[in-house]
């Protein structure tokens, strides 16, 4: 069924002008994150045709993951605001790629599909699960059987006959620059991932497996000892030369799993400590100049105007996991604020473009429209704008209380369980399911050119 209801929605949405932003007024944020929504959406046209391939997909140049992160920023938008608007809307494109294993391995998209791009998916189905969101369809698994299919299907390629681990960027070998590059952002999802099923069922071999890959990320030299992540490192080299650009996003990915893991185990001082450094870490990612104070922005691209489409989407993950953060870790909420209120007040002053005054530039530290908009610029501020409600939203819930909606048993209980202890056995690909390498790994060429320029 293809649901229509969301123009409805947006044509009653309440358009303010996100530069009148009142950070201390609920009413205000509400009516300004209801805006910055319905300008995210207006760049989503799959609800609006007949043709299955466009359901939950976002026009050219947009990639798969960048629609499993969107999709994730309005399920933010669901639960910080309570405007189910675009509910129906939001479960049919989850529901239309799970794939035929229900683990996010989607045939149409296996061209342009990694570890990473998988693992932004996985974000959004355990969102649903943490939060009960409505799953109405019985012929799919309940979302948190889901999430552990993702989960399953991802822990069987932590390969460490290179780098003494880790998951490749890539999962098809026809992709030969991707499967020889291990990146933070398809490790921290992973690590992520894990943390968070951890949470979510009770199981400890998901604690187990978090712990490995943090420890690992460490010692190859991901996470340094000041708690910076850095973009990854050639498999070729045994990960012995670290490209040092680092992106707002994987520092995100990181640290929330590592407060996920202080809350899941009680406030152990050890994920304690690395929650606190990596949000101090992430200081870098605001204050691009004296009079910007606190303004957040991309430092490995911004300034010097080579953001990819991507890219330009990067700092809304940042502001959606410090946010998620102080859920996990309250003592986070203070400097979370310091930096995001500022942002997000800045962010409102940034989208303030096009006839209607609420598209959304990506320079927020012009102090208004620097002329530049798309959908990774409306996401950011969405996330970085909604967020100002994280301490009125429910965290998201414990195993004891998540519902096994879904499936087809009608709501019994949950029955995926983790199908690997820590020591995995490798799978191997068949010739079959090698396709040809996507154009995207020369765009995404960019993570290893930028530090040869000084860009970091």
């Amino acid at each position: 069924m293809i649901y229509k209801s969301v123009h409805a929605a947006a044509l009653a949405a309440a358009f303010t002008a996100p530069k009148d932003l009142d950070i201390n007024d609920p009413v205000s944020i509400r009516s300004v994150a209801s805006t910055l929504a319905y300008g995210t959406m207006a760049y989503y046209s799959g609800n609006v045709t007949d043709t299955p391939e466009t359901i939950a997909i976002f026009p050219k140049p947009h990639y798969w993951w960048q629609a499993g992160a969107a999709w994730g920023a309005m399920l933010d938008y669901s639960h910080y605001t309570g405007d189910p608007s675009y509910d129906d809307v939001i479960t049919e494109a989850l529901l239309s790629q799970v794939g035929p294993a229900f683990d996010f391995m989607v045939p149409q998209h296996q061209g342009d599909e990694g570890n990473d791009d998988q693992a932004f998916w996985s974000f959004a189905i355990l969102d649903a699960a943490e939060r009960n969101f409505p799953q109405p369809d019985d012929s799919i698994p309940p979302w948190l059987d889901v999430a552990t299919n993702i989960w399953n299907s991802m822990v069987v390629r932590w390969n460490d006959t290179a780098c003494g681990g880790g998951l490749p960027w890539q999962i098809f070998e026809s992709n030969t620059n991707g499967m020889d590059y291990k990146n933070s952002v398809s490790n921290g999802g992973f690590f992520q991932m894990s943390a968070r099923l951890a949470r979510a069922t009770g199981n400890d071999t998901y604690v187990q497996w978090a712990q490995k890959v943090y420890d690992w990320s460490e010692s190859v030299g991901f996470i340094d000892q000041n708690f910076n992540v850095f973009d990854g490192a050639s498999s070729k080299e045994n990960c012995s030369k670290i490209n040092g650009v680092s992106f707002s996003y994987s520092q995100g990915i990181y640290m929330y799993g590592a407060a996920v893991l202080y809350n899941h185990t009680n406030g152990d001082k050890t994920w304690g400590d690395r929650t606190t450094g990596l949000l101090k870490a992430a200081n870098s990612y605001f204050n691009p100049f004296p009079n910007a104070t606190n303004i957040m922005y991309e430092h490995a691209c911004e300034q010097v105007n080579t953001c990819n489409t991507d890219m330009l989407s990067f700092k809304g993950y940042l502001s959606r996991f410090m946010w998620a953060t102080t859920r996990m870790m309250p003592s986070t909420l203070p400097d979370v604020q310091t930096l995001l209120n500022a942002s997000a007040i800045a962010a409102g002053k940034a989208c303030s473009g096009g006839d209607n005054g609420t598209v959304c530039g990506e320079k927020w530290y012009t102090g208004g429209y620097d002329g530049n908009p798309g959908l990774g610029q409306q996401m950011t501020a969405l996330e970085t704008v909604q967020g100002l409600l994280v301490t009125e939203a429910l965290p998201p819930f414990r195993a004891d209380q998540i519902k096994h909606v879904g499936g087809t048993e009608n709501g019994t209980a949950s029955t995926a369980t983790p199908t690997a202890s820590p020591v995995p056995t490798k799978r191997s690909i068949s010739a079959g399911n090698i396709l040809l390498a996507d154009w995207r790994l020369n765009i995404g060429g960019l993570y290893l050119i930028v530090p040869l320029f000084g860009f970091a």
